[in-house]
């Protein structure tokens, strides 16, 4: 079950990838992160496929704790994610992104403990 957990953390993060390297700036990208215009999502994309590559190390991380079968480069990833999720609902007053990108990583992080 934990391995589930860790790789459900980790296709989210492949998709936030993807979101923001590739569909910042279509009407998908633009609803789902609620930018303001499509101009602020051009002026932006760059910061945000910066974005999208380090959501893509986290789920690359995530996948290579599956492959090696290491709980604690799990657990590190894990606590990354949800720190990330913590900070990112924090910063952008958006509890949304608490409970799609955190929450997930909690459950998967209590999951390798017990």
């Amino acid at each position: 079950m934990t391995v589930i957990l860790i790789a459900i953390v980790a296709l989210l993060h492949f998709y936030f990838l993807v979101l923001e390297m590739f569909l910042w700036t279509t009407p998908k990208g633009i609803k789902i992160f609620g930018l303001k215009s499509k101009q602020f999502a051009d002026d932006t994309k760059v910061l945000a496929a910066n974005q999208g590559l380090y959501n893509g190390f986290l789920a690359a991380g995530l996948v290579f704790s599956i492959i090696k079968k290491d709980i604690q480069i799990a657990a590190f990833f894990l606590i990354c994610v949800t720190i990330a999720g913590i900070y990112g609902a924090y910063s952008t007053k958006q509890i949304k992104l608490f409970y799609v990108q955190a929450v997930p990583a909690i459950i998967a992080l209590i999951s390798c403990f017990i």
